[in-house]
């Protein structure tokens, strides 16, 4: 306790971004990520969970409303319950988006979630009723999510159980992905729908 209570006086006289830079250090540490590079994270990321969390090379995470206001959101959060997996890949931009986990969440590299991103593989509630009253719930609903190379998220956009989002596709702004995206195409709405194909021909 004594330790602790240093720890949270050192936090308050330091600098605030000094602060920031300790206490995501030791909040990775502590929830046991492994990194290949550590990140670039501007302002305080929320770490939870027991699972496992992967992080590549070159990530750069925006972690409050002074990084990036866009979605409105305070806070970038890794939430990966036990025995679930988080896997980041190599040159993945984040700016204030939820990331949880039941089972697996892969995000694949140079993957962009504008601000506010949601991305769920969980109902987090049962649909039937009692079993929705039950503590915890039973029969939730898990699907893996995965996130492909180049695809971009913006912002304010939830990402459901089960989708694959595919390669360099677009993710319209506050849209509600329920099924999955094919490569090189806009979805947008909600539910998110088919707008047009993308052109990635250099």
């Amino acid at each position: 306790m004594k330790v602790l209570n240093a720890f949270i006086l050192l936090l308050f006289k330091l600098p605030s971004f000094l602060a920031a830079k300790v206490y995501n250090f030791v909040a990775l540490s502590a929830a046991g990520v492994q990194y290949d590079q550590y990140p670039v994270i501007s302002g305080k990321l929320l770490v939870k969970g027991k699972g496992k969390i992967l992080i590549g090379r070159a990530v750069r995470i925006n972690s409050s409303l002074n990084s990036n206001p866009v979605g409105l959101s305070s806070q970038s959060v890794l939430f990966s319950y036990n025995n679930a997996v988080i896997k980041i890949g190599n040159n993945v931009g984040m700016s204030n988006s939820l990331v949880c986990a039941m089972e697996s969440i892969v995000i694949e590299d140079d993957v962009l979630l504008g601000g506010g991103t949601q991305i769920f593989d969980n109902d987090f509630h049962a649909i039937q009723y009692v079993q929705r009253m039950q503590q915890p719930d039973t029969n939730i609903r898990i699907s893996p999510v995965l996130i492909r190379k180049g695809a971009f998220i913006g912002c304010n956009s939830i990402i459901g159980k089960g989708v694959v989002v595919g390669q360099r596709s677009v993710v319209a702004a506050g849209s509600v992905v329920t099924k999955s995206i094919p490569d090189d195409e806009v979805w947008g709405g909600n539910p998110a729908q088919f707008i047009k194909a993308i052109d990635n021909r250099l």
